[in-house]
């Protein structure tokens, strides 16, 4: 029997996936298949490195540094994000808090990221590298329109993979048995349309399809967590969803809500474990 582990996005709130995680693999807990969206997948390779409490330390040191985040970052010409591409996903784990590259390639299974192809407008599903120490699947997974550069990757363009499938479940049931899902907002949360939807239909005139993906994400997303909810009541997969995100944003930079945050993962999937070992296992 194959197991799933599906990572939903949402940049500092997925804070409370590493909590999750690291629940899971001081539980004994680790699956065939993982895949992830933005920073489900970009923290959901340290599940997969076996390293517990990583990205807690990675967020909780650095969520305050204008190197990590911030305006600054955005208007640098070398790098056009918000958030520091070379600070967060080069010297981080090469330098500052080691990511353990070896561990990560030795694992069996599957691992992927979601990324929304501009051509299309729709989810390409592409392997995460075992030894790429620039992270450029994880960065064009994580690439937040109008915060991020495209990435371009095997001549395609790639923005956030969230916009194509934010919640990538039905892609893990195609390939597995058993899926435990992530999610990083309450199961009462509903998506309202972008506010810069304006600006967006600008600055990507150029991919329309990717426009108009932008104009239904927010119905796409809520009927999909829907269809997500349904499943789950047939017994096709685990739900595993914060009570409340303790008003964490996704550029939030007080450690202590950050903490909390995945402290509300860690307990949730401590309090589950049986439930999650007895789902896995079949």
């Amino acid at each position: 029997m194959k197991t799933g582990l599906v990572l939903e996005g949402g940049a500092l709130r997925a804070i409370f996936s590493c909590g999750v995680c690291d629940a899971l693999l001081e539980g004994g807990v680790m699956t065939d298949y993982v895949i992830g969206v933005s920073a489900g997948i970009a923290y959901g390779v340290s599940y997969v490195s076996r390293q517990p409490r990583r990205n807690l330390e990675v967020v909780t040191r650095y969520a305050p540094d204008k190197r990590y985040m911030g305006l600054r970052n955005l208007t640098d010409k070398e790098n056009r994000s918000y958030f520091g591409l070379k600070f967060g996903f080069s010297t981080i784990p090469n330098e500052l808090v080691p990511f353990d590259y070896d561990t990560f390639a030795a694992f069996p299974g599957e691992v992927e990221a979601v990324v929304t192809n501009l051509n299309t407008g729709r989810a390409d599903y592409l392997p995460v590298p075992r030894h790429d120490e620039e992270s450029t699947v994880l960065q064009a997974s994580c690439a937040m329109p109008l915060m991020f550069p495209i990435f371009e990757i095997n001549g395609q363009p790639y923005l956030d993979g969230g916009i194509g499938d934010a919640i990538p479940w039905r892609r893990a049931l195609e390939k597995c048995d058993r899926v435990a899902v992530v999610l990083t907002r309450p199961r009462s949360y509903r998506r309202k349309p972008d506010p810069a939807l304006k600006v967006i239909r600008k600055q990507y005139a150029g991919y329309p399809r990717f426009v108009q993906a932008m104009e239904r994400w927010a119905e796409t997303y809520n009927r999909d967590r829907e269809a997500l909810f349904q499943a789950e009541r047939e017994g096709k997969l685990l739900v595993i969803a914060p009570r409340t995100t303790l008003g964490v944003s996704r550029t939030e930079r007080d450690v202590e809500k950050l903490r909390l945050l995945w402290a509300e993962g860690y307990q949730g999937a401590v309090d589950r474990m049986e439930e999650i070992r007895d789902y896995l296992r079949g």
